[in-house]
């Protein structure tokens, strides 16, 4: 058994703001020293490469892996572009790159090698590696972090990353790019005046800080989804799956906080994870796990804010993963699919509501697939009549005039519907598609009705023109949530 795979761990920030201007905030400004320990840190480490998973780098389908041995080029961040551009180029372990990708494979994931010039790196990892790595003393291994995936999946894929290295007879630093709560300020702010967007967050941070300072790595992967919902953790923290599944999943670390600070809103760490027994790679199983044990227990610990100090209890290892048993409301009409149809490890079903409207074709208003809710086209259409809210009609059944306000409140209102139904809600949205016939003339008062519903949920949001619709209405929603 290789006892040497990981020298060391990290979990660090990758907002820009850290490397691109620590100088117009305090707290941006000891992050960026604090990033500086770490580069002399991992400068002490013997080891092979750097591996790298951040919750920036996303993909929709698998998992996609950096195979370019020198990536190079110029990058802008998307959302905060006013803060300048960043030059990077990677030196890359490619040949680790193939058996981590070989691994993951073998689990049943779709897997994918990118190698051509141009492909852009996320900022998150470009961020950690100027400010970890800046001379490429250590080739790089990237993976990417699947948007849908959820427990079971992402901890396999952290240790596939475990067995590759053993596999490879090399010792990685390994870097977790992630912000612990992910809600930004919602109005402009002083950067001087930066502060962790709500006190709860900060709450549930500090708990999480404390038990990774203890080393509880483990400990903190059982508690994710409820640390996720709390406070709005970045990507749902999942990154800590897969950290957990690559490291062995115990609490058999040496924890240090070198760091954290608000950075626009968003809870900012860096974390170092220090080996205090063997990481053993776990064996290649593809069988479907069982219960997750001790989450209950930790997160009422989690949620104890009077005192800061935790109880004590004994150090323990990983209960087996498990897949989340379906829940939804009785009241909805469910139509299972056929059973030779449905995989053995996932929730599968439809789901149609009882309070919405029709739909006009022959598909459910919404399905459950493991972890998600996909629904329908939706519409502003009545339950029980073909009505629809906010439209006029001249003599000759043409529209005369609709109010786009009304529309939208009415859609917002039957996706909230089937969501309940569903055994959800419209906090649990991650994204939103968006249909209309006139952009022009409706984005405005669309766009002030979709705020007053989701300015604080904040999904990912696209917003279309289209011809026409099916039946006489302005605007339609399709969304993707979570159970």
């Amino acid at each position: 058994m290789n006892t040497t795979i990981v020298s060391k761990a990290y979990i660090v920030s990758g907002m820009p703001h850290i490397l691109l201007a620590p100088e117009q905030s305090p707290g941006w400004t000891r992050l960026h020293e604090a990033y500086a320990e770490l580069r002399d840190d991992i400068a002490r480490q013997d080891a092979d490469l750097i591996l790298y998973f951040s919750t920036q780098w996303l993909s929709i389908l698998g998992y996609t892996f950096q195979a370019d041995p020198r990536p190079e080029w110029l990058h802008v961040d998307q959302e905060f572009h006013a803060l300048g551009s960043i030059p990077y180029q990677f030196t890359m372990d490619v040949d680790f790159a193939q058996v981590y990708a070989d691994e993951v494979d073998q689990l049943g994931y779709k897997t994918k090698l990118i190698n051509y010039r141009g492909f852009p790196i996320d900022t998150g990892t470009i961020v950690a590696q100027k400010l970890l790595n800046p001379d490429n003393r250590l080739p790089a291994a990237i993976v990417s972090c699947n948007m849908y995936s959820e427990k079971e999946e992402t901890t396999r894929v952290g240790q596939a990353a475990a067995r590759a290295l053993k596999k490879s007879g090399k010792r990685a630093v390994v870097v977790l790019v992630s912000s612990l709560s992910h809600r930004f300020h919602v109005q402009p702010i002083d950067p001087r005046d930066d502060k962790i967007s709500s006190k709860k967050d900060d709450e549930w941070n500090r708990k999480v800080l404390e038990l990774l300072a203890a080393g509880d790595v483990e400990d903190v992967a059982q508690t994710v989804r409820d640390f996720a919902k709390q406070a709005n953790g970045d990507m749902k923290f999942k990154g800590m799956w897969w950290l957990n599944g690559l490291l062995g999943q115990t609490n058999d670390f040496e924890g240090k906080i070198f760091a954290y600070e608000p950075v626009m809103g968003t809870g900012a760490a860096l974390i170092g994870l220090t080996p205090t027994a063997p990481i053993e790679a776990a064996d290649l199983d593809l069988s479907q796990g069982s219960e997750e044990g001790s989450q209950a227990e930790l997160v009422e610990e989690l949620t104890n804010f009077d005192t800061m100090a935790m109880p004590s209890k004994p150090r323990k290892t990983a209960a087996p993963v498990s897949q989340p048993k379906p829940s939804f409301n009785p009241k909805a009409s469910v139509v299972p699919r056929p059973e030779n149809l449905k995989p053995t490890y996932l929730a599968d079903y439809e789901i149609v509501s009882k309070n919405s409207a029709e739909p006009v074709g022959t598909y459910p208003h919404a399905r459950r697939y493991g972890d998600f809710l996909f629904l329908s086209g939706i519409g502003p259409r009545q339950v029980g009549s073909k009505e629809i809210p906010g439209i006029t009609f001249d003599e000759h059944r043409n529209v005369a005039s609709y109010d786009i306000r009304v529309q939208t409140r009415a859609v917002i209102g039957a996706v909230k519907r089937i969501l309940e139904e569903s055994g959800s809600s419209l906090d649990k949205v991650i994204d939103i598609q968006v249909f209309l016939t006139n952009m022009k003339a409706d984005f405005p008062g669309y766009n002030e009705v979709y705020n007053e519903a989701f300015k604080d949920i904040r999904p990912t949001r696209t917003t279309v023109e289209v011809g026409s619709l099916p039946t006489p209405i302005a605007v339609e929603f399709k969304v993707i949530a979570r159970p």
